[in-house]
């Protein structure tokens, strides 16, 4: 039985949520982020795009090239329940689906058209979508995800497509190379100096060419360009809590060194997030002293995953929390009311140079593991991190950290 796979993507997500609430934004140009000149947007209308502007540039770049947009500080507690709102109704229409991230969605519909019809089904799931919630939504339809995605894209704005099967490679071989998922920045422009423009060119070339090129993502690529792409819809299902602490081999009362190893926590925690694509709404700090009574505060927060922000709210949870000045048994954080979402949803508040700065430690991380970047005032949680420091004997890098 062939698959059929729906791709459902919540157009100008933030944008559209700050229209539904002010119905005075509609149809004027809007820009979405962080307000200071060292801001950077987080989205943008359509109307804006003529003029050059795009997600993640920074925010006085953004005024510049079109003087007559409105600029809103983001909300990131509305756009979350405005996703919720979504999720519950695709949770209803459809058994088995996957929210990819805060305004992106994919159903596994295979099978529906013996009974109903798969593009009837899903143009009355969009239909409900809009009517309940006024939002505006665009799906593709295809035998994958790859394909559905891309559909999805060439459907903007608020509108749908159907991509029949065996038509995958004639649909996508007169688009440009960087409408392929994956295909950032840095590879377009790899793959523009080969003289490679559109995907037709891929779909001719040996795979083997594309790997030299690429490495191992060089023959995913070459697969998505062919249309080809065997990753199931995964089911979903929302992780509510992450969670960490640490038993002491040795009572403790050295506060300098609970602090640092909260820091750590922190730390490791945020970018478990980001590596995740989730954010976090409430904090927990937990102690439990010799005498084995355990203690905890939590704290409500905007939404984010960013270390900046988390540290120092959870340090001052421990400095309300620590009052009895005994010996310290165990120590432990918790970040819950977890939702989908990456990091452009703290573009807010943060600047273009702290998001650089994100996105380079990360890369690291990635590559070398969780404790290849740390604070210094971190260093004395060695235990700290899911996975092992793969230097072969080569020191982290340490952040140098300001006191909090």
């Amino acid at each position: 039985m062939k698959k059929t796979v729906l791709h459902l993507d919540l157009d100008t997500f933030f944008v559209s949520v700050e229209r539904r609430l002010d119905s005075r934004l509609r149809n004027r140009p809007i820009l979405v982020g962080g307000l200071s000149d060292r801001g950077v947007v987080a989205a943008c209308s359509y109307e804006t795009r003529s003029f050059g502007v795009h997600s993640g540039m920074p925010m006085k770049m953004a005024k510049e090239l079109c003087p007559e947009a409105v600029a809103i500080k983001g909300n990131s507690g509305a756009y979350s329940k405005h996703s919720d709102e979504v999720t519950e109704i695709i949770k209803e229409r459809v058994p088995l689906f996957e929210k990819s991230s805060i305004d992106e969605f994919y159903a596994d519909l295979t099978g529906m058209d013996r009974f109903f019809g798969a593009y009837r089904y899903a143009t009355e799931l969009r239909q409900k979508i809009m009517k309940e919630t006024g939002l505006p939504i665009s799906f593709g339809l295809s035998v994958n995800k790859v394909v559905s995605k891309v559909a999805t894209g060439e459907a903007k704005p608020n509108n749908q497509l159907k991509i029949d099967y065996g038509s995958e490679k004639p649909f996508l071989a007169p688009l440009s190379i960087k409408k392929i998922p994956m295909v950032g920045d840095k590879t377009y422009q790899t793959l523009r100096n080969l003289g490679l423009r559109q995907v037709r060119t891929i779909q001719e070339m040996p795979m083997d060419i594309m790997q030299r090129v690429l490495g191992k993502n060089g023959a995913v690529i070459w697969k998505r360009a062919n249309g080809i792409d065997t990753r199931p819809v995964v089911p979903f299902c929302e992780r509510k809590s992450i969670s960490t602490e640490r038993t002491f081999n040795k009572d403790t009362i050295d506060v300098a060194r609970l602090r640092g190893i909260l820091i750590a926590m922190t730390e490791n925690l945020a970018y478990q997030l980001r590596r995740g694509n989730k954010l976090t709404a409430c904090i927990t700090v937990k102690l439990r002293y010799s005498d084995f009574n355990t203690y905890s505060r939590q704290m409500r927060i905007p939404y984010t995953s960013a270390d900046h922000i988390l540290i120092p709210k959870i340090l001052e949870l421990f400095k309300l929390l620590y009052n009895r000045r005994l010996l310290v048994r165990l120590i432990g954080i918790k970040f819950s009311h977890l939702v989908g979402g990456n990091y452009q949803i703290d573009l807010f508040d943060d600047t273009e140079e702290a998001l650089r700065l994100y996105n380079a430690l990360d890369t690291i991380r990635k590559r070398y593991g969780d404790k290849s970047v740390i604070r210094a005032s971190g260093m004395g949680a060695h235990s700290i991190g899911r996975i092992a420091n793969p230097f072969d004997g080569r020191p982290p890098i340490i952040l140098a950290h300001r006191k909090q």
